[in-house]
């Protein structure tokens, strides 16, 4: 059995054709038209989709199922954009698996969809650096914060689909001179605020940075140089991430806990002070979880869209039919 698993993001849509045992035979990638309106992005990854079919095909695979992991908060139950911020322009609202399966003449039951980091978490937990285990919490921190929690091979989506925000809780180091700092997400003092790659870059200003520095990666080009400030702007963060990662574990008790996203790939200065902060937040019943990179790198969202939908072949097609996980028929 073969599946077509998407990963639908602000900046790039990727997509690639997945066996029944994980493994990413070919994938294609497009730029996502993020300005041009829902309408145009499900044309664009319709498209993308079809040429992958096309190439299965001449493989000799047939595919006939599509999972998606897609920016913004995902009702899974009916396939809809609940909600999403403005990096994708008019996304909120949009019917992603109804409207695909349209533009593909695919039944409706035959393409599925979750939030982006539950797929990528989904991927991970099936063949990537959780393979195995019972339970796994995955965290990613980049241009944002997100997380998930996969148990028994799937992912707790929430009551209201929005579980996995876990950028978005209190965080003592987010504030300077007594104020919170302000969220992206319209609140303050929050982990992402502080803990993003952007809050590092937006951190060096403040304190004080008179060193050019564009972006993130610049910051930690001035880091190796000897700046102390840049040094500082990213333990801080480094020290907010592994807070927030451990205080999760607490709460959630998994058999592993795994660390992504670009800044988990910027080395030792970032991840030494997250991981030493991580442990020093966890429970004694907790001090021997393992913490681990993330494996699959950009292909674990493709891979964990695709395992939405592919199930051994007297199971029949995943649903979901629970609010808080999906299960199999």
């Amino acid at each position: 059995m073969y599946a077509i698993g998407v990963d639908l993001g602000g900046t790039k849509t990727a997509a690639g054709v997945v066996s029944g045992d994980g493994e990413l035979l070919f994938s294609d990638t497009i730029p996502t038209l993020s300005r041009d309106g829902s309408a145009a992005i499900l044309d664009a990854t319709a498209s993308l989709v079809a040429g992958l079919v096309r190439r299965a095909d001449d493989a000799g695979i047939t595919v006939k199922r599509v999972g998606v992991g897609s920016a913004g908060v995902i009702d899974a139950a009916r396939g809809v954009v609940a909600s999403a911020t403005d990096a994708i322009a008019g996304w909120a609202g949009t019917a992603l698996t109804a409207g695909l399966a349209a533009r593909l003449d695919l039944p409706a039951s035959s393409v599925l969809a979750v939030n982006d980091v539950h797929a990528h978490a989904l991927g991970e937990a099936w063949t990537g650096a959780a393979a195995g285990t019972s339970s796994s919490l995955l965290v990613a921190f980049g241009t944002g914060v997100g997380g998930s929690f996969v148990l028994d091979g799937a992912p707790v989506l929430g009551h209201r689909y929005a579980g996995g925000h876990v950028g978005h809780f209190a965080s003592p180091y987010a504030c300077f001179d007594g104020a919170p700092l302000p969220c992206v997400c319209g609140g303050a003092g929050h982990v992402e605020a502080i803990a993003s790659g952007p809050a590092i870059r937006e951190a060096y200003v403040r304190l004080g940075g008179s060193a050019p520095a564009a972006d993130t990666r610049a910051v930690f080009g001035l880091a190796g140089s000897g700046d102390a400030i840049a040094a500082r702007a990213i333990a801080v963060a480094a020290a907010a991430a592994g807070q927030a990662v451990g205080g999760l574990a607490n709460i959630l008790d998994p058999e592993v806990v795994l660390v992504s996203g670009g800044l988990a790939d910027a080395g030792e200065r970032w991840r030494q002070p997250m991981e030493a902060a991580l442990r020093a937040e966890l429970l004694p019943a907790l001090t021997g979880v393992p913490v681990r990179p993330a494996a699959l790198g950009n292909t674990a969202a493709i891979v964990g869209a695709a395992r939405l939908v592919l199930e051994p072949a007297d199971a029949g097609c995943a649903e979901f039919t629970s609010a808080l996980t999906y299960r199999r028929n």
